[in-house]
């Protein structure tokens, strides 16, 4: 019998997309609530170059998808409801080329997961309240000249958003 994957873990039969990288968040509780950091400059492993920070809101069942960065790269966290984010590997130089990789982010699994430049990538909102993704980006967005390459997020790439029951 084969163990159970780890949610932080990639969910899918494919390798982990090269340069991708992942950390398990840690809530610290008391008496009035709490705190949960996200990504900190002294956090070595992650690029940690500060572009902007925002926060986007997507309903439940809906589907965010697909664009890729040439130059920035996205640091996610889903701080309120439950996300699954899907990456695409289209890097023709890539050693992962191919793979997909999927992570289910949010309350249940706080994780950050650092996406690199150049890898598509999106979320579908799979909890039954509103899910809140933070991103903080290495670049701030120019809105003149958008860093921002985007495909239809049905029948564009490999991946089928729908759910699987079993």
């Amino acid at each position: 019998m084969s163990k159970p994957t780890a949610y932080t873990e990639t969910v899918v039969k494919h390798p982990r997309i090269h340069d991708l990288k992942t950390k398990a968040l840690r809530l610290i509780p008391d008496e009035r609530g709490w705190l949960m950091e996200i990504l900190r400059v002294d956090d070595t492993e992650f690029d940690t170059k500060f572009g902007q920070v925002y926060m986007s809101a997507t309903y439940p069942g809906v589907v965010k998808a697909w664009h890729y960065h040439k130059k920035q790269i996205d640091h996610f966290a889903c701080v309120a409801g439950m996300v699954k984010l899907v990456l695409v590997d289209t890097r023709p130089d890539s050693p992962t080329n191919g793979a997909v990789n999927e992570f289910y982010l949010g309350t249940q699994n706080p994780t950050l997961v650092e996406v690199p430049n150049l890898v598509y990538h999106g979320w579908k909102c799979i909890s039954t309240d509103v899910a809140m993704v933070i991103n903080v980006p290495t670049e701030p967005y120019s809105y003149a000249d958008p860093d921002e390459f985007r495909l239809a997020p049905h029948e564009t790439l490999p991946y089928d958003w729908t759910r699987k029951d079993g």
